[in-house]
């Protein structure tokens, strides 16, 4: 059993497939926020600029009131520094460079006598502290991990199972290996198409569909085999009728047949809940049944089958049933 097998088995169970898709979500979140389409910063004050930048920026304020003594523009330019334009007014007055330290002077004076000392923002006032952010970084790791180790969990099972096969997959090699008739030793015209299918018990989803269509490649309709109706309670399904239906192009209604089990054709509760889906038919091996459309002609061959064994009653449920479904164009004569 290959890996894209046993994903596609787990993918039929809801819980998985919301985990994979939450992981696939999250990692998805990540390569858009990060990747593709990454937070852009517009409009930001010098106070996010790093140390020497807001130097300069601050000599460039010195500069511009000394010239225009715009004491307004001064302060708005200073206030955009933060909490840290007294620390950087210092390391300018501790290296005043090419500027008058008399100017430097006059411009913190000015603007100690203006703005109050701005004190450091707290925790709490800062909004979300360096802390914080590797705290919430490090929980959704965390959430991230844990996502993870229980997918690992549920795809774990399938895959030490090694080649035991799932229901699904031990279907389709019972109708790989079955023995396709060979209708033309019969005297008979070689079917436009034919196939073969399995039920297994287990398979819950069972419901298996082919398309028609002619030597030419037109599309002609459609056939198919599903399951019908179960028995009893608990896991797997107890399937006691399968349903068979051919859908013509050229016709309005699709024609529908019920093959149930010995029990289930003999049960007149359960034939009266069935009686709407079709014609019912009692099942047996190598039995034969004949769907016919405006147009087509399926014959349906019960290649294999076996009844399960259990607490319900003998021959009420399939634990195997192997059918060979031939489409043949229909004839005027019929």
């Amino acid at each position: 059993m290959s890996f894209v097998d046993t994903l596609r088995e787990k993918f039929k169970n809801p819980i998985f497939a919301a985990v994979a898709a939450i992981i696939l979500g999250f990692i998805l979140g990540l390569i858009w926020g990060w990747g593709i389409q990454p937070v852009k910063w517009v409009d930001a004050t010098p106070e996010l600029l790093n140390a020497d930048y807001q130097v300069e920026y601050l000599r460039m304020a010195i500069d511009s009131f000394t010239a225009n003594s715009d004491t307004a523009l001064a302060m708005q330019r200073w206030q955009n520094l933060g909490p840290t334009a007294e620390q950087r007014l210092e390391e300018i007055k501790t290296s005043p460079g090419q500027q008058n330290p008399t100017e430097i002077e006059t411009f913190g004076k000015l603007m100690s006598a203006a703005n109050p000392p701005i004190q450091p923002e707290t925790e709490e006032s800062a909004g979300m502290s360096p802390l914080m952010k590797y705290i919430l970084i490090g929980l959704l790791i965390l959430v991230f991990v844990v996502i993870a180790f229980f997918a690992i969990r549920l795809l774990r099972p399938s895959i030490s199972k090694g080649s035991e096969a799932t229901p699904a997959q031990q279907a389709a090699q019972h109708a790989q290996s079955a023995q396709k008739t060979d209708y033309s030793e019969m005297g008979l015209a070689t079917p436009i198409t034919q196939s073969m299918t399995s039920y297994v018990s287990g398979d819950d989803l069972y419901d298996e569909s082919f398309s028609i269509e002619s030597p030419a490649g037109e599309f002609m309709g459609e056939y198919g085999v599903g399951i019908s109706d179960t028995i009893g309670v608990g896991d797997p399904k107890k399937v006691t009728a399968l349903e068979i239906w051919l859908f013509d192009k050229n016709d309005i209604k699709t024609a529908t047949k019920v093959l149930m089990s010995e029990h289930a054709y003999n049960d007149p509760s359960i034939r009266q809940r069935l009686e709407a889906k079709g014609e019912l038919v009692v099942i047996g091996k190598q039995k034969q049944v004949m769907l016919e459309t405006e147009t087509l002609q399926l014959l349906v061959t019960v290649a294999d089958l076996e009844y399960g064994s259990g607490p319900l009653p003998p021959s009420s449920y399939f634990e195997r049933a192997t059918l060979e479904l031939a489409i043949w164009p229909k004839t005027d004569n019929g």
